[in-house]
């Protein structure tokens, strides 16, 4: 259920950075002389946290001071990098090969260490890439929570500390855990042409979502269900109600930052001239009072109440004239008994719901944007860890988090399923959009 006001927010970013062939320049005879004298500001800083990150470490090597394949499934991944949507030409593949070969087989000191610093430095370059936001439609209420490359550094850092370097870069450590999966599901060629583009469309948005072992919410619009996640793993989920596809769920990433126990209802001017408007038109001003909704002068503060007697409500109904209408807090209200606030130009939240019987329908698109919990008590005590209650609280009762909690609303219809890859409808017709684009530049393009 949406409340407020509502303007549409569009965020559009392209790829930056810089080449990495500035490894490669340092090592002649691999790249052109004179070829760091253009070299952008980024890569140059990269390279110089890749000579830091060495010299903290009395230039011990990185890839060659374990035994495995690491080094083997770099070289694959970046000789992939068109599944990213990015170039493979980029990451200079088949020189590092032919120099990590040659380290290997010489045996020579001198050549593994080169060998290893362009390794690392093909990881910062890929790394970096990948982990910068692709171009979507999401909006970022929080710009922090914008996808954005990390330093050589943190790179090489995360990698070294790493029990299995072959594993961590095999696992793609460096983004979210369903990114990994749904990438190497698309490497194996295991499906069609028209599933293939579904996989990597979901790939972009899947590198808007976080790496790591942070806590975070995330509501999968397209499954109507959502996830707990913890230490880099869900640890709960719940089915929930998302948007009718007039009203659809928008993709955004915010901070839960509060819970407002008994909450109004605050409804949108359209939903007051299709939902409610009707009812007053055919049941009369006694409509009103049973569903607990009153004619407000304003959203925000204590508003003054206005006489529903003097507004035309068949010219509410018929788009005419607009009314702010809120639903006082009760068992009736369509925010339920608590919602999670992350204030935004969209006015969506998650919240609760008292119409119990919706999360037993098998495609739950009825609200009006906002996102219907199953269980929102559930979701309270993992948000709060202890047990809130409506009960003995005030209208709007706000209980703040200690700390910030992301919630990121994505739009997922390829997901890892086992081994498999689940395909789900495209209920918003975000993906027909989307690769209806191809033509004009296509996947690639978006996620520069």
């Amino acid at each position: 259920m949406r409340t407020g006001p509502q303007r549409p927010v569009r965020i559009l970013s392209r790829f930056g950075g810089g080449l990495a062939a500035i490894a490669f320049a340092a090592a002649a005879p691999l790249s052109p002389a004179g070829a760091q004298s253009t070299l952008p500001i980024a890569a140059a800083a990269a390279a110089n946290g890749v000579s830091d990150f060495y010299k903290a470490r009395d230039g011990r090597p990185l890839w060659f001071s374990q035994n495995g394949r690491q080094a083997d499934v770099l070289l694959e991944i970046l000789a992939s990098a068109e599944l990213d949507g990015l170039s493979p030409d980029r990451y200079r593949v088949e020189d590092l090969k032919r120099v990590v070969q040659a380290a290997s087989d010489s045996g020579s000191s001198r050549a593994m260490r080169r060998a290893d610093k362009l390794l690392s430095q093909a990881l910062v370059d890929y790394v970096r890439d990948v982990r910068t936001a692709p171009r979507t439609d999401t909006i970022y209420v929080d710009s922090d929570l914008k996808p954005s490359p990390p330093s050589a550094r943190a790179i090489l850092d995360a990698a070294a500390k790493a029990p299995s370097l072959e594993t961590y870069v095999a696992e793609m450590r460096w983004m979210n855990p369903l990114y990994a999966q749904l990438r190497q599901a698309l490497a194996s060629g295991s499906y069609s042409p028209e599933q293939s583009d579904l996989i990597r469309l979901n790939l972009q948005r899947l590198r808007e979502l976080p790496a790591g072992d942070g806590r975070y919410v995330l509501v999968n619009a397209a499954a109507q269900r959502l996830f707990m996640y913890e230490g880099g793993e869900a640890v709960d989920s719940m089915r929930v109600v998302v948007g009718k596809p007039i009203y659809p769920t928008p993709m955004m990433a915010a901070y839960i930052r509060f819970a407002n126990l008994n909450p109004y209802w605050y409804v949108p001017a359209d939903l007051a001239a299709e939902r409610i408007a009707p009812n007053v038109v055919k049941q009369g001003l006694p409509y009103l009072q049973r569903q607990g909704y009153e004619v407000v002068s304003d959203f925000v503060g204590e508003p003054q109440i206005i006489d529903p007697t003097t507004i035309d409500w068949q010219a509410v109904a018929d788009g005419r004239q607009k009314v702010l209408i809120r639903q006082q807090p009760g068992a009736h209200n369509s925010m339920g008994r608590i919602k999670f606030m992350f204030p935004n130009s969209e006015g969506v939240y998650l919240h609760d719901n008292p119409e119990r019987e919706l999360f037993e329908q098998a495609a739950r698109l009825y609200s009006g944007g906002c996102v219907r919990l199953e269980s929102a008590w559930r979701l309270s005590r993992w948000l709060f860890g202890r047990d809130l209650t409506w009960k003995g609280a005030g209208a709007e009762e706000e209980v703040k988090l200690d700390k910030p909690v992301p919630v990121y609303i994505t739009y997922l219809t390829a997901v890892p399923d086992g081994s498999q890859v689940a395909f789900l409808d495209d209920v918003y017709g975000r993906d027909k959009a989307r690769l209806a684009r191809q033509g004009d530049g296509g996947l690639i393009a978006a996620a520069r």
